[in-house]
């Protein structure tokens, strides 16, 4: 492989099925990213689903309202266990790409008056920094050439149309939208292109969680 280095495999049972779970390293930047799989990806019969998805710790890990990623992985995770086949590519580039450090301030910038875009601009980033070469990488190593592609960000879906691989398919994940993320929703759609339906009257309500 090009620019990443395969590391080791492992099974990974979870609360949607058990997945098998492969380990790369990005060689020039030691960044390691994640393949995690059920099923058959070869059969050629049909394309796989597949979500390639960019760390969000403060969404996938610590379930952050202020974005719709946790809620984008978990979907993908069950879609994909329903079928019993397809990816889940998870690519170590918090933030948009930006990092973990300039991610917090951005949420700062955002609290006082910016939006997810105009942040990443005043800290003299793109709006949108990631690469997707490993994910492409990745697929090719699994021998995936087509897929269904879980994702609402077209900019996806042109990355690996460029790259050689077929997107049969589009499948979109709905976002609960609140409160809390509206404007990130809705600036998503407005200035990055994301085909997001957000015809819904908002709701005031934030999401309920079950008293542990």
């Amino acid at each position: 492989m090009a620019n990443l280095e395969y590391l080791s495999t492992t099974r990974l049972p979870t609360l949607w099925g058990p997945f098998q779970m492969a380990l790369y390293r990005e060689k020039a930047t030691g960044k390691e990213h994640v393949f995690l799989w059920m099923g058959n990806l070869s059969h050629t019969d049909s394309a796989p689903l597949v979500r390639i998805h960019s760390e969000c710790m403060t969404g996938d890990v610590f379930a952050s309202l202020r974005c719709d990623c946790g809620q984008q992985l978990q979907e993908a995770m069950k879609a994909v266990a329903r079928e019993g086949r397809g990816a889940i590519i998870y690519l170590r580039q918090e933030g948009r790409g930006i990092g973990l450090a300039a991610k917090m301030q951005a949420y700062a910038l955002q609290d006082s008056g910016l939006d997810t875009v105009e942040a990443n601009l005043a800290l003299g980033f793109a709006p949108d920094e990631r690469n997707f070469s490993a994910a492409v990488e990745m697929l090719f190593a699994a021998s995936v050439s087509q897929v269904r592609l879980i994702t609402n960000n077209p900019e996806k879906v042109e990355a690996l149309e460029n790259a050689g691989i077929e997107v049969v398919e589009r499948v979109s994940i709905a976002p609960a939208e609140h409160q809390e993320n509206s404007r990130y929703l809705r600036t998503k759609v407005e200035k990055m292109r994301h085909l997001i339906s957000l015809d819904v009257a908002l709701s005031a309500d934030l999401p309920t969680h079950d008293e542990g």
